[in-house]
C-alpha cells in the first residue's frame, strides 16, 4: 500500500503535473454548508441519482426541469404522501422517466428525509455530522431505510451533494486491489470495512479529504 504522497505522485505524472491534477479534483462542502442545504434539495439530489441509475445521464439532466415541476419541487412532506393513483398519472406524464419502480422509489426517500428531519431536526444535519471515517456506515444506513440507492447510486447522491465521500467506480476498485487493499468483491462487508481504514489512512498520510483521495485513486488508473 503505497502512502498518499505517492500516489499523488503517480496520478500527477498520469494527468500532466501536479498543476493539472488539482484542476481535475474537486473538494467536499464544509459541514456547515451542507447542513444549510434545504431538505427539499436533499431530496431532489437522491432523486436524480435514482433516475440516472442505469439510464443516459444527459437525458435525465436535460429533462430536470420539468421532473421538478412535476413532482412539484420535490417538497419532502408532500412527496412522501403521493398515492398510488398520483404515480399512475406520472407514468402517463411526459415529463418525467415513466418508471414505476423508480417513482416508488422517490416517495420511498420522500418519507427517509422526512423521518431524518424528525430524528435530527433536518435531514441535511444527519448528512453533515455524519463522520466521514465511517462513511461505509452512512451507505449502509442508506441502503437500508432508502430506495434504488445501494452501491454506486448512493455514492454518487452524496458526492453530487458535496458530502465528503469516495466513490467505488471501476478505476478507484482498480487501484484498491493494485494496492491490495481487498481481495474479492469490493461490496463484501469485509471489503468495505479494509477499504475504509486504507481511506481514513491515506486521508491522515495526506491531511486530505475522502474525497480528494479518491479521485487521485481514480487517476492513477484512469
Amino acid at each position: 500500500m503505497r502512502t498518499f504522497s505517492k500516489l499523488y505522485e503517480l496520478a500527477a505524472a498520469r494527468k500532466g503535473g501536479k498543476q493539472a491534477l488539482d484542476t481535475l479534483i474537486g473538494k467536499p462542502k464544509s459541514a456547515g454548508s451542507l447542513a444549510r442545504i434545504p431538505d427539499d434539495r436533499w431530496l431532489s439530489g437522491m432523486a436524480k441519482a435514482v433516475f440516472r441509475a442505469g439510464f443516459n445521464w444527459s437525458v435525465v439532466d436535460n429533462k430536470w426541469p420539468d421532473i421538478e415541476a412535476a413532482f412539484d419541487g420535490f417538497d419532502p412532506h408532500r412527496v412522501a404522501y403521493l398515492s398510488d393513483d398520483h404515480l399512475d398519472a406520472l407514468l402517463k406524464d411526459t415529463r418525467v422517466i415513466r418508471q414505476w419502480r423508480k417513482l416508488k422509489a422517490i416517495v420511498t426517500n420522500a418519507r427517509y428525509v422526512v423521518d431524518l428531519a424528525e430524528e435530527h431536526g433536518t435531514a441535511a444535519k444527519y448528512f453533515a455530522r455524519y463522520s466521514s471515517t465511517d462513511y461505509i456506515g452512512l451507505l449502509a444506513d442508506i441502503k437500508r431505510r432508502a430506495a434504488y440507492l445501494g452501491g454506486v447510486t448512493g455514492q454518487y447522491f452524496l458526492r453530487e451533494m458535496g458530502k465528503d465521500s469516495f466513490i467505488l467506480s471501476r478505476d478507484v476498485v482498480a487501484a484498491l486491489q493494485r494496492e491490495t487493499i481487498f481481495t474479492g468483491s469490493p461490496t463484501s462487508k469485509s471489503s468495505l470495512v479494509a477499504i475504509q481504514r486504507a481511506f481514513n489512512d491515506w486521508v491522515e498520510d495526506g491531511g486530505e479529504s475522502l474525497t480528494r483521495v479518491s479521485r487521485v485513486l481514480a487517476f492513477t488508473v484512469g
